[in-house]
């Protein structure tokens, strides 16, 4: 019989599943308290939650849309939940799992996709948002200043020809 503490656990845990961009499942085996807070700290800087749960309240909330692999919801979970900027907080997270030496990434989710490990890892490896929307401004910028360039180019020949006229009659 589900008690209404469990209830209230899966109906939160829901809805940070459906507000979220991306998941990661880690075991956070190792991890003391003092750690796990510094650890949420900084992913709610990231507009990131960092939650502890039971593997069977998880796989409840996640219903039949969102699976994981079986061996992901066993031992200890923690699960990170990305609300804005998928690689931002999955960045911190194995980050911070690299310098404590402990837990291990275990699954992720971006969007309705599963990823490995690797896939996790990789995701982790890519530049902050920020920088990445920089890199698109930028080379949407440059074939518009070139063909500005090659517009007004004969614009520009013509008035360096009347300079050149004018400079010749003086």
């Amino acid at each position: 019989m589900p008690t209404q503490r469990k209830i209230d656990i899966v109906t939160s845990l829901t809805d940070k599943i459906n507000r979220t961009r991306a998941m990661v499942v880690t075991d956070y085996q190792g991890l003391s308290h003092k750690q796990l807070e510094e650890l949420r700290k900084l992913l709610r800087k990231l507009n990131a939650e960092f939650v502890v749960t039971k593997n069977a309240l998880l796989k409840r909330a996640l219903g039949k849309t969102k699976k994981f692999p079986e061996d992901a919801l066993s031992g200890s979970s923690g699960v990170l939940f990305a609300f804005e900027d998928e690689a931002g907080p999955v960045k911190e997270l194995v980050n911070f799992l690299k310098t404590t030496n402990l837990g291990t990434i275990k699954a992720g989710l971006l969007g309705a996709t599963n990823l490995s490990i690797d896939e996790v890892n990789r995701l982790a490896e890519l530049p902050a948002r920020p920088m990445l929307l920089s890199k698109l401004t930028g080379q949407l910028q440059t074939p518009l200043s070139g063909l500005h360039n090659a517009l007004s180019w004969n614009l520009r020949q013509l008035v360096w020809t009347l300079d050149a006229v004018k400079s010749k009659k003086n």
